[in-house]
């Protein structure tokens, strides 16, 4: 475990209720507040739930990752990582079943989701080959957590060229959910006044994250759970539920864009947690210290990704429960994956 003291499991579970409460609030005010700058600054919905949101909201699992590097801990600090984004991909399934009227990936269908979902597959892949090749590193660090930060940056470049000159049109139908292109007018105070109300519950959702985290940890101290489980699963599950209320409060308001921006782009966000804690990590490279069961947690998550980009392209309207065959899929794998892990 991370090495400060669990604390009282009492004042966990009351910890852990409380921030998840601050977390559910902050979110939707949070997301009401990333709609309006979206509109305003022109990025959209899309872009602004990628990179705003997704790494706001990525923050507290960021710090969770690299402080159990720190500790020593690899094998915390990258199934927090990567169990994260598997997380996060089931997550995109729940808010499909709160948005009733299609299919959430048929609806919200654009060139830009499908090069989100790529470079999620691309940013995966390479965490692998680094795996596959621990011993190539420069000063305790691999090359490849270099090249995550570079992919990453070039994705997003990728991305907001897609949404100005998009050399790819979803067919459009009855259920497609366009965004507003427009841009929306406001006063320079009102701008500041947003920026700073969006800064303070950005923080505040940051924070309660990282409590939450931290509580659960403490918690699964006193439940006597294993490293790879605590990672993996609970605080991983943990510091994503801001993405989960987002995309949930993103799909009530039908901002879809935004809804799938935050999920996507969450997720390769969540990816440089690697590259930091390889970073911080000072037993020499990470890929070296951690176990088969992070490898797992690497396939899952990019079969997950994959199939996520299946539904992205195929656009089902209607499935089982009204929901897409994609969305159905990730919960049954994502659960199946768990259920592995948890009995070996």
């Amino acid at each position: 475990m991370l090495a400060q003291e669990p604390w009282p499991l009492t004042l966990s579970i009351g910890v852990f209720v409380a921030a998840a409460l601050v977390i559910g609030a902050g979110g939707v005010l949070l997301t009401a507040r990333a709609e309006r700058i979206a509109q305003i600054t022109g990025l959209g919905q899309l872009l602004t739930g990628a990179v705003l949101i997704g790494s706001v909201t990525s923050l507290s699992g960021l710090v969770t990752s690299v402080t159990a590097a720190y500790a020593g801990h690899a094998s915390l600090a990258v199934s927090n990582s990567l169990g994260g984004i598997a997380a996060q991909t089931v997550f995109l399934a729940v808010a499909d079943m709160v948005y009733r009227e299609a299919n959430l990936e048929h609806a919200a269908a654009s060139e830009a989701n499908l090069l989100q979902g790529a470079l999620l597959i691309v940013l995966l892949a390479l965490p692998m080959l680094a795996m596959a090749q621990p011993d190539l590193a420069v000063l305790g660090v691999h090359p490849v957590s270099a090249l995550l930060v570079g992919g990453y940056l070039f994705g997003v470049r990728l991305i907001g060229m897609a949404r100005k000159q998009p050399m790819w049109r979803p067919r459009i139908t009855p259920q497609t959910k366009k965004e507003d292109s427009g841009k929306a007018k406001v006063s320079r105070r009102g701008l500041t006044a947003l920026w700073l109300t969006f800064g303070a519950l950005a923080v505040l959702v940051a924070s309660s994250g990282w409590l939450l985290a931290r509580s659960a940890i403490s918690i699964s101290v006193h439940a006597e759970l294993g490293e790879t489980v605590v990672g993996g699963v609970l605080t991983a599950v943990a510091t994503s539920l801001p993405e989960l209320v987002v995309a949930v409060a993103a799909v009530r308001r039908g901002a879809l864009a935004l809804a799938v921006g935050d999920i996507l782009g969450g997720n390769a966000f969540d990816v440089l947690f690697l590259s930091a804690s390889d970073i911080a990590y000072r037993g020499g490279t990470i890929y070296a210290a951690i176990s088969e069961t992070e490898v797992f947690w690497v396939a899952l998550a990019i079969l997950l990704a994959g199939v996520l980009l299946l539904g992205l392209l195929r656009r089902e309207e209607h499935g089982l429960g009204n929901i897409g065959f994609e969305s159905f899929l990730v919960l049954v794998l994502y659960f199946l994956g768990v259920l592995t892990l948890a009995m070996t």
